[in-house]
């Protein structure tokens, strides 16, 4: 009978949860187990309570949603069962087994507008939603479960799923130039970088609920990341700088996502890491 504790991971099928599935080995004091949407679709709620009730775990990081931003646009109601309804009974259940939730959540949340990093406690204003549907996450899981950890991220990339990066090294080999709107501003998140910080938290064992915010350091637009990410590969492709109105998409995107991290470093320890240093051990991996 294993007496380690037990960590529960949903939606690994995801960016997030493919990276935190490379650290497992890294942390043998626990016992991972990662389920996929297909393993357990977290708008199941009988599934979940069954799944509890046979499985105790210490800790779930939920890493499961909907993010299909445009698609948000006309799927509302999947958007806010998956982002929204589904977290509310996870954390119930979560609280009524005594396990400790990390929920992940987004720079959506805000409208973008701002001109200096985005604070914890700042307004949020959704503009999309897939925004609106988040936010509505976080607030369900701290009504019934205060002891959660919520932690906003953006731009996350990895070399899993469907992310810019990849999307920039598919067309960077495929055509000659690209188009890439410049007026959007915020910082990249590696996802591997994000997996390491939540299994830190969770051994320092020194748990302080609330939300929290963290990206990869310095500030960027989607441009200047394109820019990056020719460089670190030699591509010959030509990178055309574009505005949003030049580009538009059903779901209105922030103007403006950078996120103030000084609370988690300061809360947990965590170190800042900069952004051109994770895109090249990304690519490094991808290559």
């Amino acid at each position: 009978m294993s007496t380690k504790q037990k960590i529960l991971i949903t939606g690994s099928n995801g960016q997030l949860g493919k990276e935190l599935k490379q650290l497992e080995s890294s942390f043998p004091q626990y016992e991972f187990v990662f389920l996929s949407r297909e393993d357990l679709p977290i708008h199941h709620f009988e599934l979940l309570r069954n799944f509890f009730k046979g499985y105790h775990p210490q800790y779930l990081i939920n890493c499961a949603a909907y993010t299909a931003v445009d698609r948000a646009e006309t799927e509302k109601d999947l958007a806010f069962q998956v982002n929204a309804e589904a977290v509310g009974v996870m954390a119930a259940v979560c609280k009524e087994y005594n396990t400790k939730l990390i929920h992940i959540s987004t720079d959506y949340v805000f409208d973008g507008t701002a001109t200096k990093p985005y604070t914890e406690e700042a307004p949020t204003n959704p503009q999309s939603v897939y925004g609106a549907s988040k936010l509505k996450g976080e607030q369900e899981a701290l009504q019934f479960n205060p002891d959660a950890i919520i932690i906003r991220t953006a731009w996350v990339y990895s070399e899993f799923g469907k992310n810019f990066v990849k999307t920039m090294l598919k067309l960077m080999s495929e055509r000659e130039e690209i188009n890439v709107v410049s007026d959007q501003v915020g910082s990249p998140t590696y996802a591997a970088d994000l997996a390491t910080v939540i299994l830190q938290i969770i051994s320092s064992e020194k748990w302080v609920p609330g939300i929290y915010h963290y990206s990869n350091d310095g500030v960027i637009s989607w441009y200047d990341f394109a820019v990056a990410i020719k460089e670190l590969t030699a591509s010959s492709c030509k990178i055309n700088p574009i505005t949003t109105a030049q580009y538009p998409t059903p779901a209105k995107r922030p103007a403006y996502s950078v996120l103030d991290k000084s609370k988690i470093q300061s809360a947990f320890n965590i170190p800042e890491k900069n952004w051109k240093e994770s895109l090249s051990v990304c690519l490094d991996n991808l290559q």
